[in-house]
């Protein structure tokens, strides 16, 4: 599945964050940009550390008017348990049936030790203001993740 187009309107969703309660991506059109970012699963190392850099950047990303939602399909209360463990302050999004995934292009065929499967392709968007697509990583690195994606917002006005 390819990803959306830079300039489109990021496709639109409604999903549930940790506490349950539903998150709808327009609510932030016209007041914050978005850095919408999916990881595999919550809880394991990498996931870990990529969550915790955006975590430390916080104040950062509040300076940049920039709002970080994570997407995984993981369900709810896995979510909740991760939030709480890593002291997350930004929303997780379960989407279990990892439709947005697809509509984001970010499920697809990966391997792992020999093995072939479908899940999610760690990928993040960067959504103006305006809800336009900005820029889309495909190869992120969880350790930087977070300083890539603020040197990127810095460079460029969203």
């Amino acid at each position: 599945m390819a990803f959306p187009k830079i300039g489109n309107l990021a496709p639109a969703f409604q999903l549930p964050n940790q506490r349950g309660e539903p998150v709808v991506l327009r609510d932030f059109r016209d007041r914050k940009a978005v850095v919408l970012y999916f990881y595999p699963k919550a809880m394991t190392p990498g996931c870990t550390t990529q969550a915790c850099g955006l975590r430390d950047s916080r104040q950062a990303f509040a300076e940049l008017d920039t709002v970080v939602l994570g997407i995984s399909p993981d369900p709810v209360p896995r979510l909740a348990r991760f939030a709480d463990r890593d002291s997350l302050e930004f929303d997780l999004l379960s989407d279990a049936d990892h439709q947005i995934a697809e509509r984001y292009g970010a499920w697809g065929l990966k391997k792992f030790m020999g093995r072939e499967f479908m899940g999610i392709l760690r990928t993040t968007f960067i959504i103006g203001r305006d809800g336009r697509l900005r820029h889309i990583m495909d190869k992120v690195k969880t350790k930087s993740h977070h300083q890539d994606v603020l040197d990127w917002l810095r460079e460029h006005a969203v």
